[in-house]
């Protein structure tokens, strides 16, 4: 049996956008239910976020709201941000379980772990930025500082400056899930990808000098990862490429 044989039956295009309008609706309750959780425990979160900054400040600083409502708002906002972060499986879920009834079988064998190691990889560079990444950068901020200029950081600026690395650490993680999937779609090849890694190795720099403080270290940090993980998605790319395919071996 082949696989398109083994597809589900098709669905009409109502039955398609209800099932969407679905998934997106618990993809949305997850999100809220995590807000709910997390909201009423928002300033120790956002104290467990500040404390590689506040860890590094010199004695007598603090950190400061200068925005009337920042008080509320930025732990507010960092509650939100965390519970999308933690609902990414069950989004993740929900566009798998809409997309999956078009997929061959071999696909899906494939496509499952790709889903399954992205969320991991993200989580990985979120708390590879964290508890590496923050601790580096925020020593050497605090410490090139003029000796006049005492240290005391907007609650809200550094909440979106975390979020922004955050964010550009979970993404950089991502590198090895579209090396594998350029190499599994056909678009390239493991060599090919190979042959450009001066290039690759040039633009995890550019990535990181786009995305993180004007300094060598943070940058170094997000681009040496980048790039071996790079080569771990090659490593991947070139078993999916090697592995024989079973509906060509009757042919």
């Amino acid at each position: 049996m082949n696989d398109s044989a083994e597809q589900d039956p098709p669905m009409s295009l109502i039955a398609h956008l209800t099932e969407l309008r679905d998934r997106l609706l618990r993809a949305v309750l997850a999100i809220v239910v995590g807000f709910v959780v997390l909201f009423p425990f928002a300033n120790e979160i956002y104290g467990f976020v500040s404390a590689p900054l506040r860890a590094l400040m010199p004695a007598g600083s603090t950190m400061i709201a200068t925005g009337v409502a920042s008080p509320f708002l930025t732990p507010f906002k960092l509650s939100l941000v965390l519970a999308i972060f933690l609902a990414i499986p069950v989004i993740l879920f929900q566009i798998w379980g809409f997309i999956a009834p078009g997929l061959y079988q071999k696909e899906k064998r494939i496509a499952v772990p790709l889903l399954a190691s992205s969320v991991l990889l993200f989580y990985t560079g979120a708390a590879f930025a964290y508890f590496v990444v923050f601790p580096l950068i925020f020593a050497f901020f605090t410490s090139v500082g003029p000796d006049s200029v005492q240290v005391m950081t907007d609650i809200n600026s550094y909440l979106d400056f975390v979020l922004k690395l955050f964010l550009a650490f979970g993404i950089a993680f991502e590198m090895p899930i579209v090396a594998v999937v350029l190499i599994w779609t056909g678009t390239t090849t493991a060599d090919s990808l190979a042959a450009k890694r001066p290039y690759l190795i040039l633009g995890c720099f550019v990535f990181g000098m786009l995305l993180t403080p004007p300094d060598i270290i943070s940058q170094s940090l997000l681009a040496i990862p980048m790039w071996l993980l790079f080569e771990l998605g090659v490593f991947f790319g070139r078993l999916l490429e090697t592995k024989p395919d079973p509906t060509q071996s009757d042919q």
